[in-house]
């Protein structure tokens, strides 16, 4: 069933060729159309074409005329129509038909131009000022700024102040904690990092990489995002279940090198307590049954230790049993976790164990094993050749901590 015409089919008929310029078929009289018994699929398009027009007319009341009706008075002007009749068939002020011809003549175009809108709040210098808080104050926020720009006379929302912010590429984060970092330690990290960014892939093979770590029962997933009704946020279903203390932990001391992982020892199972604290003597013990045995499997006779300075890495009785055993020590700067890339093997450790279900201690020290041991030589590898981008980021932060 073809759409209800208005005015009538006849006098549609006569004005879409006018406006279209035979995009539509030639819709037929009135009496012919009372008299066809069937009516085509080419009936049915003329009136469709015609309705969408007639709609668009309908909206003249709107600020903007549509595209479509500027471009049908252009038709009708090149039709040689006369002002008056062109404003009568389409329903639009003379005026308005004038000024669309003169801006086609003018112009050339016939889209609608952006308008002002309302005028902003703030100035050139007041965007200056704002930015210039953030950059001397990061951690200001947007109340403050908003009570520092009205003592000036100022006086915008924050939400403005929020829009100067991000049109200027300044974005809200959560800050990243990081190892604080002395003026001392910064002066030796970067000694450090200049004395060895020079230093070829062969000596960056022969170090053993060891460290101490914390490994919780229950490991931590993140944050993570979950599909809910509103109202539903305490339904078991919708929620992540935590303990505290991580239900439970053992720490482990472990030793890497290029060539891949070596021993993941458990503190409990040497101390004669049981316990997981490590003081000089449990930690020479630990040494002097691992250090010899991985290094001759890793990397060969001649390979030197990695440690950081933890206070019983540095104790006078470790100086001393070093030095008898006549082990190369390299000397490490302090507060400098980022530069150690056993720290991100660690990482890589924790992170295979996300999904594992221990349920006691024993367990968690099989499948942290298993996973450690499953950290295979090319991520190994990889850590250790970034030793150069790791020591370049240190110089190039002046010393402070780095992304790494």
């Amino acid at each position: 069933m073809c759409l209800p015409l208005f005015k009538g089919p006849k006098v549609m008929g006569q004005l879409a060729p006018q406006l279209f310029q035979c995009q539509v078929c030639v819709i037929p009289s009135l009496s012919h159309l009372q008299g066809a018994g069937k009516r085509s699929r080419v009936h049915f398009k003329c009136a469709i074409c015609i309705w969408n027009l007639l709609l668009s007319t309908l909206n003249m009341r709107s600020k903007e005329l549509s595209l479509s009706v500027k471009q049908a008075i252009i038709r009708l002007k090149k039709q040689n129509k006369p002002i008056r009749e062109i404003a009568k068939t389409l329903g639009v002020a003379k005026s308005t038909v004038w000024n669309i011809l003169k801006k086609k003549e003018r112009t050339g175009e016939l889209s609608n131009t952006k308008r002002s809108g309302r005028p902003r709040k703030t100035t050139v210098v007041d965007d200056r000022r704002i930015l210039s808080l953030v950059k001397k104050t990061p951690f200001t926020t947007v109340g403050q700024i908003k009570n520092t720009l009205q003592e000036v006379g100022v006086c915008v929302s924050k939400s403005t102040i929020r829009r100067r912010l991000h049109q200027s590429e300044y974005r809200g984060f959560t800050t990243r904690c990081k190892p604080l970092v002395s003026l001392k330690n910064r002066k030796a990290r970067l000694e450090f990092a200049k004395q060895h960014l020079k230093k070829p892939s062969e000596f960056w093979n022969n170090i053993l990489w060891t460290d101490e770590t914390k490994i919780n029962l229950y490991q931590s997933d993140g944050k993570r995002r979950v599909w809910r009704r509103k109202g539903t946020a305490h339904d078991p279903k919708h929620t992540t279940s935590s303990v505290k203390h991580g239900g439970g932990s053992v720490m482990a001391w472990a030793c890497m090198a290029a060539n891949g992982t070596g021993s993941l020892v458990f503190i409990d199972d040497v101390t004669a307590d049981k316990s997981s604290r490590m003081n000089s003597e449990v930690f020479q013990a630990i040494l002097s049954a691992h250090i010899q045995p991985n290094a001759s499997e890793l990397i060969g006779r001649r390979f030197t230790v990695q440690m950081d300075n933890d206070p019983k890495h540095t104790a006078k009785a470790t100086k001393e049993f070093f030095k008898g055993k006549k082990w190369n020590v390299m000397q490490w700067p302090s507060q400098s976790p980022d530069l150690n890339p056993i720290e991100h093997a660690f990482h890589l450790l924790k992170t295979k164990l996300k999904g594992k279900c221990p349920k006691n201690k024993q367990e968690l020290k099989t499948v942290a094993v298993e996973a450690w041991q499953s950290i295979t030589r090319d991520e190994t590898q990889r850590l250790v050749m970034s030793m150069r981008s790791r020591l370049q980021a240190v110089i190039d932060c002046k010393g402070f901590a780095t992304k790494y």
